[in-house]
């Protein structure tokens, strides 16, 4: 492996642990709230920084290795009881995760990590806690058991102690050959009602093929709940009892018998089993069996297979090969095209019967392929709702407000490009939400709302799209407001504003430089942000809805399509050039019939099925010459979301995949087109921007100005 390839394994693992940190804070910030205690949620938190502290020191991110370190101590004062937690202590966690994101590169403009001064914070919530009572000689355990104990056991013993949990004790028996999955039932069985503190080989011992554990629970669930719980494990279970007089040492448990003939071990009590409650959550293997009944497993049971069954592919990999299938499929075009050919040419039946089924098949298993890939590229939306979960928190703290996130269709799934770019859109709508929308605690009280504002973000796939809902119970937005902006920066006349719809007067808030805001803050306020998310969204061959009602809310619907690697599209002619606009956007094509045009509003419409479909001839929006009126036309309505666009075309040429190219830096800003591709016949089409159009086409003012923008230069 070369050296840039094992930093790039480097930061796609660093990655996976920094996203699962993220998502572990959130659910301990959860359980702090509701008063839960989380010690597991802790332990997971101590053994991604520790693993994040050991990659970073081998891959020489010196600076990364000093954060995980500081934050290890602290998470270690923390799972030992040394510390509480409290939301100044998770303030800093959080902090540490957004540190490791700017040292990993993800953020290299974002601002430097001032370690000083995070190491100063650690320093400030890592008061050591009050030490709990002394209360472990009130119950009746083994002298020898609390002996043995670690540290950290010692300190969940005596935190369910103080908090009056029961202590529970179980006896066991399992075979050598099989207590790594033994034990794994068992702590899954107990995880949902008991908390497994340790557990280590009962003095009694046990015969020459299996040992006997005492495991120590607390739980507060009752006996018969938890001896439901563990089945057939749970016959030897049994309450630990609260001592009536001075404390003594007890008598050793009671050995489960052994099976006839079984040796029994006559030396001192062996040393304990490492605990359950430390052991990492992926750990398979189970611990060490004392030295006297410890064997060492035959070379043939041994296996370098490895546990996991995926494998981590660059993007760009699979770029590559989609790129290889998209000119497969213009070899697929090609080979139907002179099967066509030769079937005109000639007499042979038995060789183009043959060239048909061989055509056939390649066209099925590249079928196949291209589903692979894609497949392979889709990822769920959930790893950039976790990000922005953390930025929920985060920006309501700072603005002193309560904010719930509620998601919902996390698991929907899109293109691993789309969500990357759909990463910044979210994170400027999100904040706009907590900053203009959701109030302060007090003005939502006076104003009869919950002190807890809720911002839902949810998810759903729709056809061939992928639908995002972002809804806020926030103030809403003033139509009298937005009007009155749009009018003092001179965006448009009184006149003007008095045509506009209610949804285009909410659409204002999308143009460049328009805020209501008055005073700047730290995440908006300067004009810019939405004009920007409509932008990036564009450009992924999506729109964005707005819908808010003022005092209620607001309410952002994000309509993409699931992948931009290929597509497919129905070819069309303008002017005798080729055009392609992707099938996802088309809802139908239908015959032009001239007399059913009318102009309404100073544009062409068309009454189809009881709706008004308002029309767009492409040859004068692109400057081409107009056909001749005698020939026939074609409308190809377009659809996304709730809106509907009539593109009058002279030519339907048919349906093909097809495989996006970008035009280039020069040709990159030229409105109307999201890319060109090759048609497979030595031609290049256009592909039209469906979304774009939409946008922009269905905007009363834009319409106007691009019409006559266009008719003022005449044909080309």
């Amino acid at each position: 492996m070369s050296e840039g390839d094992a930093r790039e394994e480097f930061l796609a693992e660093a990655q996976e642990i920094i996203e699962g940190l993220s998502r572990d804070l959130l659910l301990l910030d959860q359980a702090d709230k509701e008063g839960r205690d989380e010690p597991e949620l802790i332990n997971e938190v101590f053994r991604g920084v520790h693993t994040l502290k050991g990659i970073a020191g081998m891959f020489g991110y010196h600076q990364l290795g000093a954060v995980t370190h500081a934050l290890e101590d602290l998470l270690d004062d923390l799972r030992l009881g040394r510390v509480s937690l409290a939301q100044s202590v998770l303030d800093v966690l959080f902090e540490g995760v957004e540190n490791f994101q700017r040292l990993l590169g993800e953020d290299p403009e974002g601002p430097p990590v001032d370690l000083e001064a995070y190491a100063a914070a650690i320093d400030q919530v890592q008061a050591p806690a009050p030490l709990a009572r002394e209360t472990l000689e009130d119950y009746a355990l083994d002298s020898s058991v609390l002996s043995v104990l670690t540290e950290y056991e010692e300190h969940r013993l005596r935190t369910n102690i103080e908090q009056g949990v029961t202590l529970f004790r179980l006896l066991v028996r399992f075979s050598l050959a099989t207590i790594d999955s033994s034990l794994e039932e068992l702590k899954t069985r107990a995880k949902p009602l008991a908390e497994i503190i340790t557990y280590l080989p009962s003095m009694g011992g046990g015969g020459g093929e299996d040992i006997d554990l005492e495991v120590l629970l607390a739980s507060r669930a009752s006996l018969d709940e938890l001896r439901e719980a563990l089945g057939d494990q749970g016959e030897q279970l049994s309450a630990v009892e609260r001592r009536t007089h001075a404390p003594s040492r007890l008598p050793p448990a009671p050995s489960i018998p052994a099976g006839p003939g079984a040796a029994r071990p006559t030396s001192a009590p062996p040393a304990p089993l490492p605990p359950a409650s430390i052991a990492p959550h992926h750990q398979t293997s189970a611990p060490a069996a004392p030295a006297a009944l410890s064997k060492e497993p035959a070379a043939d049971l041994l296996s370098l297979r490895s546990v996991a069954s995926t494998v981590r592919v660059d993007i760009r990999k699979l770029d590559h090969l989609m790129n290889v299938v998209g000119e497969l499929a213009l070899v697929r075009s090609a080979m139907a095209g002179l099967r066509e050919k030769l079937q005109r040419l000639t007499d042979e039946k038995i060789l183009t019967r043959d060239l048909h089924r061989i055509g056939r098949a390649f066209e099925r298993h590249l079928s196949e392929l291209q589903d692979g890939i894609l497949d392979v590229r889709m990822v769920p939306l959930g790893q950039v709702f976790d990000k922005l979960a953390r930025i929920v928190r985060q920006v309501a703290r700072e603005h002193e407000k309560e904010v719930q996130l509620v998601v919902t269709g996390a698991e929907t799934e899109v293109d691993k490009l789309i969500v990357e770019e759909l990463s910044d859109p979210l994170m400027h709508i999100i904040r706009n939400a907590i900053d203009h929308g959701i109030e302060s605690p007090k003005m939502r009280e006076l104003g009869g709302k919950p002190a807890l504002g809720t911002l839902a973000l949810n998810a759903y796939q729709k056809g061939s799209h992928v639908v995002l809902e972002i809804e806020d119970d926030g103030a809403g937005m003033s139509i009298e407001r937005l009007i009155e902006t749009a009018v003092r920066r001179g965006l448009m006349s009184h006149a003007e504003a008095e045509e506009l719809t209610h949804e285009e007067v909410l659409a204002l808030v999308f143009l460049p430089g328009f805020t209501t805001r008055s005073s700047i803050t730290d995440i908006s306020g300067r004009g810019v942000g939405m004009d920007v998310v409509k932008t990036n969204i564009s450009r992924l061959g999506g729109i964005i809805d707005i819908q808010s009602e003022y005092g209620s809310g607001t309410k952002l619907t994000i309509t993409l399509p699931v992948t931009l690697a290929i597509i497919s599209a129905l070819l069309v002619k303008v002017a005798g050039r080729p055009f392609a606009i992707p099938i996802t956007a088309v809802q139908e094509a239908i015959l032009l019939v001239p007399q059913q045009v009318r102009t309404l509003e100073g544009r062409e419409v068309l009454s189809l099925r009881d709706t008004t479909l308002p029309l767009c001839r492409l040859n004068e929006l692109f400057g081409l010459e107009s056909r001749d009126p005698g020939h026939r036309s074609f409308v190809v309505v377009t659809a996304l979301a709730n809106r509907r666009l009539g593109l009058i075309v002279d030519e339907l040429e048919g349906q093909q995949d097809i495989v996006i190219k970008a035009l280039g830096p020069s040709l990159t800003d030229v409105p109307g087109f999201s890319g060109a591709t090759d048609l497979g016949d030595e031609r290049v089409a256009l592909v039209l921007d469906a979304p774009g159009l939409l946008e922009e086409l269905l905007a009363t003012t834009e319409w106007r100005r691009v019409g006559e923008a266009r008719l003022a230069e005449g044909p080309r």
